[in-house]
């Protein structure tokens, strides 16, 4: 367990990491590790419980999908002014909403009514979304810092620390909790202490946050590699071409995961025949993904950077819809019901019919949003980089 910083970081830097993922700025190792798999067999992620979206993406397998209702004309409930941008997505659990600011600042705030219950201060700037589980959530830094604070009270519990900053979110397994850092590693801590269970170097940046399938976790990043690797021991069972970087987080349904990419496709990964069961791109509109994909039923929804949400069949990936909402779309859609809710860099905040595609409600909130939503207990919660936490309900 360490206390202290080693790399410096500047702003511009983290900012510009944030956005791409650099292969140019890649330092690729010599590892390869491949070994046989004889098939996963995936089951069905439950929805996210009502009243808890504990994750980045609301549960292991990152579908993106909310079990809990939301009103068909949403309403701002309260509103949280921060001290810093809010760039990472927040969480909801135990009553409370969890999030970090650019600045350094990570708050628990009362789901009911927007009071501060306590905040936390760092060295580093806070981009990833924290993680709650068993009364401790945690989040990493700018500066490699990854921090476990007792949920409650906001005290730290213990921070173990990296070599690079940390954009992932984590998420867990027994006693362990994962996390990826810029460092090209990811790490499994024992809960405990923040210890090194076992880590894996991977080729490149790991910025996504890992779905963990039957004891197997998959991770992606800049190396442009799903990496399949057993939580247990940390052994590497393979690696997936994904045919460039990833900058989104798995979706993973069955025996297919989603993955958004930086060669302006989103590719279906068939986990038992480890290859690429199908390419989406569009046929003009040449943009990255970074927002990860919602997984409903037959339908993928994912925005991209070409400012289009588009809905993808998930056995062919051809496109069911688009709808082109103006501005660049970096926040991760999150399905309630029958819409789709996420946020846009032209500061709007849309629920847009799954089935149509149509936006069926919007709020204009005058700041960026590259956050997504966190959806749970019949309110959305969503940041923006001016530092506003929203509450709809």
């Amino acid at each position: 367990m360490t206390t202290t910083a080693t790399d410096d970081h500047t702003r511009m830097q983290t900012k510009q990491r944030s956005w791409f993922c650099g292969a140019t700025r890649l330092v690729l190792l010599a590892l390869v590790v491949l070994s046989s798999l004889t098939g996963l067999t995936v089951l069905a992620e439950p929805t996210a419980e009502q009243d808890s979206w504990p994750l980045f993406r609301g549960g292991v397998l990152g579908q993106g999908v909310a079990s809990t209702s939301l009103a068909k004309d949403l309403e701002v409930k309260w509103t949280f002014k921060a001290e810093g941008d809010i760039e990472g997505s927040a969480v909801i659990a135990a009553g409370s909403s969890y999030f970090g600011t650019f600045e350094g600042n990570f708050y628990s705030v009362d789901l009911a009514n927007g009071e501060q219950n306590w905040s936390y201060k760092t060295e580093g700037a806070i981009q990833s979304t924290p993680a709650y589980d068993r009364g401790v959530v945690y989040f990493g830094d700018e500066y490699g810092m990854f921090h476990a604070l007792d949920a409650e009270k906001g005290t730290l519990l213990w921070k173990h620390e990296t070599f690079a900053e940390i954009l992932a979110s984590a998420t867990f397994w027994e006693d362990l909790v994962l996390i990826g850092s810029y460092d090209n590693t990811l790490y499994a801590l024992n809960r405990k202490d923040g210890s090194v269970a076992w880590k894996v170097e991977t080729d490149g940046y790991v910025h996504g946050t890992p779905a963990i399938v039957n004891g197997i976790a998959l991770t992606s990043g800049c190396d442009g590699f799903l990496w399949l690797i057993n939580v247990a021991d940390g052994t590497v069972v393979t690696k997936i071409d994904l045919r460039g970087q990833a900058a989104s987080s798995p979706a993973v349904v069955g025996n297919t995961a989603y993955i958004g990419t930086f060669e302006n496709q989103v590719v279906a990964i068939d986990l038992d025949k480890r290859l690429v069961k199908w390419a989406y791109e569009h046929p003009t509109r040449k943009f990255p993904y970074y927002a990860s994909a919602a997984v409903a039923g037959d339908a993928i929804i994912i925005g991209g950077r070409d400012k289009i949400l588009r809905s993808l069949n998930t056995e062919t990936g051809k496109a069911n819809w688009e709808w082109n909402s103006g501005a660049r779309l970096d926040s991760s859609a999150v399905v309630v019901g029958d819409r789709a809710f996420l946020g846009s860099k032209n500061g709007e905040v849309y629920g847009v019919d799954v089935a149509s595609g149509d936006a069926s409600w919007t709020y204009e909130t005058g700041s960026a949003i590259v956050a997504s939503p966190a959806v749970a207990g019949n309110r959305l919660v969503i940041g923006t980089l001016d530092g506003t936490l929203y509450c709809f309900g």
